[in-house]
């Protein structure tokens, strides 16, 4: 509490022991103005010490996840694909987007979360909130709208599960526009840790990244492609992380195709230049780098019998994320955010449907024990 003057602290003091307390009530007890209680009140709510009407303290620790929740199909072919005529496929449905995963993970790891998305006002958009508020999820801040579908994707895989072609609807996310962070702003600010995905539109983005200063919470973003990492502004100050991987990062740092190719080292070290404090850039099979203040990491991957990578990135950010959580360091809990990730890939499930604390813990012995410098 130490960004709190000594009267907003006494404010809180009272609220914490009496919400229902009324202001005039707190200042007839402070010996303060009711107009100056009121102001202490927007500046509690701004520091995310209270969530605003009715005095509603935040939970002790949580997250909240902003951004994309999808409905996914996969068409798996059984033979070789044909062109211009019907070829039978095995199909799957599940629910999707990179923050909905995170958010999914994050709760079945018993995390306190909330999740803040659009979704349309359609049985889809229905679903995936009923799904996540079944696992526990705070979906009260999820913005239904009239104006455009759920977001979907679907892919068509080859007989060898390779993707033969990938389509998406994903116009909905241009309606969560800055003003939307107003309405949400109390439950972010009130976070331990707020995750957004470059599903988000740019001013969105850069609206977020420049509201997070002042505010108590830390931000970790993940650029989720090439394009969309297009969307981050220049000035990422205020980023705590930053995951992407090394195509992604050269789209950040604005580079072209025709410029030679950074390094791992030398994209993580332009990237804190321009801001971010730290980054998890992703290495695939040879695993991910981590950079801060104190230097580079590199953490192996763990080994995978895959079934399905789809979902892993997603559960590689939830399981460091929750480490993070309970004070680790960023390297420790890329750690276990890789193991995470393997653990996904080996699930047919965007998701690992067994994913608990207990479940986690049990396949620790998996990580490597050699982090190299």
């Amino acid at each position: 509490m130490d960004d709190l003057g000594a009267q907003e602290r006494a404010v809180l003091e009272i609220i914490t022991a009496n919400p229902f307390a009324g202001q005039q009530d707190i200042a007839n007890m402070l010996g303060l103005a009711r107009s100056t209680v009121a102001a202490h009140v927007v500046q509690l709510v701004h520091k995310g010490y209270i969530l605003g009407r009715g005095y509603v303290l935040p939970a002790s620790k949580h997250i909240a996840v902003l951004g994309g929740a999808v409905f996914d199909r996969k068409y798996h072919a059984r033979a070789p694909l044909i062109s211009g005529t019907s070829n039978p496929v095995d199909g799957h449905r599940s629910f999707g987007g990179v923050a909905r995963n995170v958010a999914e993970n994050l709760a079945r790891l018993d995390v306190t979360t909330a999740f803040v998305s659009i979704v349309g006002d359609d049985d889809t958009g229905r679903s995936i909130i009923r799904h996540l508020r079944d696992l526990g999820v705070d979906t009260s801040q999820i913005v239904v709208s009239g104006e455009a579908p759920t977001a979907e994707y679907a892919a068509i895989l080859g007989p060898e599960n390779e993707l033969v072609l990938g389509i998406a609807d994903m116009g909905i996310f241009d309606l969560f526009s800055p003003s939307h962070l107003d309405r949400v702003w109390p439950h972010l600010a009130a976070a331990n840790w707020v995750f957004a995905d470059c599903n988000l539109p740019a001013e969105t983005l850069q609206t977020l990244i420049t509201r997070k200063e002042g505010a108590r919470f830390r931000l970790a973003i993940d650029a989720v492609s090439s394009p969309k990492a297009g969307r981050l502004p220049k000035n990422l100050d205020g980023v705590d992380i930053l995951f992407l991987n090394l195509d992604e990062a050269h789209a950040v740092l604005g580079r072209s195709e025709n410029e030679p190719r950074l390094s791992p080292e030398r994209a993580a070290d332009a990237l804190r230049a321009g801001g971010v404090a730290e980054v998890v850039l992703t290495m695939g099979a040879a695993g991910m780098l981590v950079a801060s203040a104190e230097g580079m990491t590199k953490i192996d991957a763990v080994p995978a019998q895959p079934v399905d990578v789809t979902g892993a990135g997603d559960a590689m950010i939830a399981g460091t994320l929750y480490r993070l959580l309970s004070g680790a360091s960023l390297a420790e809990g890329a750690r276990t955010g890789s193991l995470l990730a393997t653990l996904t890939t080996e699930s047919e499930a965007s998701v690992h449907p067994l994913l608990s604390p207990r479940f986690l813990a049990a396949h620790m012995n998996r990580i490597p024990e050699r982090v190299s410098p």
